[in-house]
């Protein structure tokens, strides 16, 4: 694959269903495909999954087993949304072709003898921190189960949720590791926001939007060290992780529980928006709780019975001009998530022919992250070692910390931001 500029790489890493070369990659990674809580009884009812541009179905069967096959049946390709879930298998409606949990027809009621040479394109799956992950990869070349530190804490400690979001899986993530725009579209939520208010960082985030970075390539992906002023002997680092190829672990606020998103593709246009509340060391309290399927800090509100955002691009995200004038929400949009989908579903596409953009320093993070997206797919056929395949380089921390300015941040990070159980938390 010939590397070309920089329209032709952002255009391949954008584009990700199957037999594209990002495709293939992001297919080597075990892939959120939906909360547990969507499967929860075996026997329950079959659930649409749209992931990596392709149309799958999950259910739980009789024994409990999580099975992901082909949305359609092989027979008509009438879709298995509509089947039943009864007898360890997934049977259509139509006419009664019967698919157990690896997609093997084990049931053909007109022609008994043909069900062994019937299958469904299927992924194994896994249970774990409250969500479904599938490996949709070559089966010999399955990595270890992803051990982020929020998957590794009792249930009572992490809340999950997702949502649906209206722009290229890369438009968030890119989002998710730039530390700057907080200084400006979140600089009024932090104040009343629930999770946020109590943050001594406040103070830093919004008093210095002039961030000056420091990136550190890790084999887990990158670390990106935000500085800004702090006090008079110190400077104020807001540290940021971006674990390959997906997941971003936010700087901590004060008092409050750490967090985390990653960003899916549904297909080229759409993508799941996860985000991840947790403590390592301690539940999250009822209020916390509370406040968080409510819609409060990084999770949102939803037209009822679906993972659409309340405030969506159909309602112009409920914008408040009023609110924007009176400087109680610098958008007009409220809800931190919401503020961050408001512009990156406005954003120009990545597809788009002739696709522009004028990257500055402050962009250093996504640039960094666009090459070595690119270069591990460029590199996939060659057998090259990809990043953060190894689960135990992915037990690291975000951090929000005040240093003293002759402190070395690259050399404090190396111990101080390891996800371990004697670790402390560093966050302010």
């Amino acid at each position: 694959m010939n590397e070309g500029g920089p329209e032709s790489r952002v255009d391949l890493i954008a584009r990700t269903g199957p037999g594209t070369p990002m495709g293939a990659l992001l297919r080597r990674y075990w892939v959120p495909v939906l909360l547990a809580s969507e499967v929860t009884a075996p026997d329950g009812s079959p659930v649409r999954v749209p992931v990596l541009g392709e149309r799958l179905i999950a259910f739980r069967d009789s024994q409990g087993r999580i099975g992901l096959v082909d949305e359609y049946c092989r027979h008509r390709r009438t879709s298995l949304f509509f089947g039943r879930n009864e007898e360890c298998g997934l049977r259509c409606a139509y006419h009664g072709w019967k698919y157990d949990v690896s997609g093997q027809c084990i049931e053909l009621p007109s022609q008994p003898e043909l069900a062994p040479q019937v299958k469904l394109k299927s992924y194994p799956c896994a249970e774990r921190g409250g969500i479904i992950w599938a490996y949709m990869g070559p089966p010999d070349a399955r990595p270890e189960l992803p051990e982020l530190e929020w998957c590794t804490v009792p249930d009572s400690h992490r809340y999950v949720s997702k949502r649906w979001q209206e722009s290229n899986y890369l438009r968030g993530m890119e989002g998710g590791i730039d530390t700057t725009h907080v200084s400006w579209v979140h600089r009024y939520e932090l104040d009343t926001d629930t999770l946020h208010q109590k943050a001594q960082s406040r103070k830093y985030i919004k008093g210095d939007p002039n961030v000056v970075f420091t990136i550190k390539e890790t084999p887990s992906g990158m670390t990106i060290f935000g500085r800004r002023k702090g006090e008079a002997d110190s400077y104020y680092w807001r540290i940021t992780q971006w674990i390959f190829p997906w997941f971003t672990l936010v700087p901590p606020t004060g008092p409050h529980p750490l967090g985390a998103h990653m960003w899916i593709p549904i297909d080229d246009e759409t993508c799941w928006a996860w985000s991840i509340n947790f403590y390592p060391h301690q539940p999250l309290s009822a209020e916390e709780r509370a406040d968080m399927q409510a819609g409060k800090g990084i999770h949102v509100e939803y037209v009822p019975g679906t993972f659409v955002p309340r405030a969506n691009k159909t309602n112009d995200y409920l914008i408040d001009r009023e609110a924007q004038k009176e400087r109680r929400s610098y958008s007009g949009v409220a809800g931190l998530s919401i503020q961050d989908a408001s512009l990156q579903e406005c954003m120009e596409p990545m597809q788009t022919p002739g696709f522009k953009e004028f990257l500055v320093k402050t962009d250093t993070a996504i640039a960094l992250a666009r090459r070595r997206l690119y270069h591990a797919a460029a590199s996939l056929d060659q057998g090259g070692e990809l990043p953060a395949l190894a689960a135990a380089t992915q037990r690291v921390r975000s951090g929000s910390v005040l240093l003293d300015k002759a402190m070395d941040v690259e050399s404090w990070a190396r111990d101080a931001l390891v996800a371990r159980p004697d670790n402390p938390l560093h966050t302010l």
